[in-house]
Formats: structure tokens, C-alpha cells, sequence
């Protein structure tokens, strides 16, 4: 049953992605609708998946690579919603919709085989640190989503013959403050994940840190994001220089996330 949840989500999902995709061309309030409707569906069928699930194994699903990604993904879609719910942007789920659709169809082919946890992961640790992470990289999944959205308007203001699709999305401005917000809400998740990362180091092998290589690149992503966020308020960094940075941030989660599993090398391989 679990199986079933989690391909009918991926179809759902895969379905919205099109749409996004046609919305992106020939929008209309008919084809946003759509979209949203199919995301709101894949959602409820992908936390069907998810609480199945954990019931089966006993524990937060998110032990290997397969549920990582595939909660990752859960989480992207979740504030992708509460987005839409407070600021009703339609064409942000087809700039986020592709990427959802690719996290999913990476966790599909990975192996789903419910295993029983390490002894490493049998930690109150491994909830909290876990779930913090993922809300932190979900936001930045967002920022991502609006500073390719800021890029894509800022073009179209500097051409001379704008598009219909300059008219649907919103004002540079409100997407340079809604990129702040994101950050502002991943970042401090960021620091909690690594913060309980290293005291979940400490008592599981006596060190806080040990050269882990997603240790590192967290580190990395962290001092992005953390420039990102002074720049702005002490030296009012905003606009495309903000954007380009949230994307920046984002490829090292992406690298940190993949390249870690690819190269399985280091403590979070099994994540």
C-alpha cells in the first residue's frame, strides 16, 4: 500500500509539473487551479505514503537515502502551499514543481527496503536533527524557486517587448522580500540541525565534529546564507545579488544532499 501512496503522489506530481510547465507559456486561472489542485492531491496521497510508512517501520521515515528524498520533498511541497495560501503566487509551483518532481523520481529509484535502524540511529537525536534540516533545506528549496523567479522578471523589466508572462509574475520587490523571509525562516533551522548534528556526534562518537563531508559542505551552506542575510541588513545587499546567492546556497544543499550518497564516503551515507 505504501508503494502504491508514494507512485500515485509521483503521478500527481509529474502531472502538476506539466501544467506548470504549460502554465508558464499559455497561463490561465483555469490551468493554475489545475495545478494546484493536482499538487493538493499528490500532497495528501505523498503523507498517506509517508505515515503508512512510518506505521510499517516504527520510526520517522527518514533513515535512508529513498525516505530522505522522499521527505525532503514532502516538506518543499508543504511550504510551497503555505506560500500559496499567504501570498497566492501561482506561476512559484511551476518554478518548484520540477524540482519536487525530480526529488521524487530520485527517491523512486532508490531501494525501499524497510531495514531495522543502526544502533547510530536509535537516538532521540536523529528525529530533531533530521526534521530541522529538512524544514531548513524546504525554505531554501523555496528561495531557490523565487530568486529564479526574480532573475526571470528582472529580464523581462530590462526588455523592450515584455512578455504576458512579465505581467503574472509579482513585482521584483515582493519577490526580494519574500526571498528574505524564506531565508530568514531556513537559517535558523540551518543552525539548529547543525547545532543537534554536533551534539548527536558528541555522544554517538565522542566529538562534535568529524570531518564529515556533509558536515562540511552544511558549514559551507550556512556561511552562504549567513552572507546573505548580513549583506542585507548591514551593507543592504537585496535584489539580484540576494537571489543569486539563494540559488548559489541551494546547488551546495543539492551537492551536500547527492553528492555525499554518490561518493558514499562519510558518517551521513546512510542518509
Amino acid at each position: 500500500m505504501g508503494t502504491i501512496l508514494f507512485e500515485l503522489a509521483l503521478t500527481f506530481y509529474f502531472a502538476a509539473t506539466i501544467i506548470g510547465i504549460i502554465e508558464l507559456f499559455k497561463g490561465t486561472k483555469t490551468t493554475a487551479r489545475v495545478m494546484l489542485l493536482l499538487v493538493v492531491i499528490g500532497f495528501a496521497l505523498h503523507t498517506a505514503s509517508i505515515i503508512y510508512r512510518y506505521i510499517a517501520a516504527g520510526y520517522i521515515p527518514i533513515s535512508n537515502p529513498h525516505e530522505a528524498t522522499s521527505f525532503f520533498s514532502w516538506c518543499t511541497v508543504l511550504l510551497f502551499l503555505i506560500l500559496e495560501l499567504r501570498y497566492k503566487i501561482g506561476l512559484l509551483g511551476s518554478f518548484i514543481m520540477p524540482l519536487v518532481f525530480v526529488l521524487m523520481l530520485s527517491s523512486a529509484m532508490l531501494s525501499r527496503e524497510i531495514k531495522p535502524l543502526s544502533p547510530v540511529l536509535q537516538s532521540y537525536w536523529f528525529g530533531i536533527h533530521t526534521v530541522f534540516a529538512f524544514i531548513g533545506n524546504a525554505a531554501f528549496a523555496m528561495a531557490f524557486g523565487i530568486g529564479i523567479m526574480y532573475l526571470v522578471q528582472e529580464r523581462y523589466l530590462k526588455s523592450k517587448h515584455p512578455s504576458g508572462l512579465f505581467q503574472r509574475l509579482p513585482s521584483l520587490q515582493s519577490l526580494d522580500e519574500i526571498n528574505y523571509r524564506l531565508i530568514t525562516i531556513g537559517f535558523p533551522f540551518l543552525t539548529l540541525a547543525i547545532i543537534t548534528g554536533a551534539l548527536w556526534a558528541d555522544k554517538a562518537w565522542g566529538g562534535y565534529l568529524r570531518g564529515d563531508p556533509r558536515e562540511v559542505w552544511a558549514l559551507i551552506t550556512w556561511l552562504i546564507y549567513a552572507i546573505v542575510l548580513h549583506a542585507r541588513l548591514i551593507s543592504g545587499w537585496r535584489g539580484k545579488r540576494a537571489a543569486i546567492l539563494s540559488i548559489i546556497g541551494f546547488l551546495t544543499i543539492l551537492i551536500a544532499f547527492f553528492g555525499i550518497k554518490l561518493l558514499g564516503k562519510g558518517l551521513h551515507v546512510f542518509l
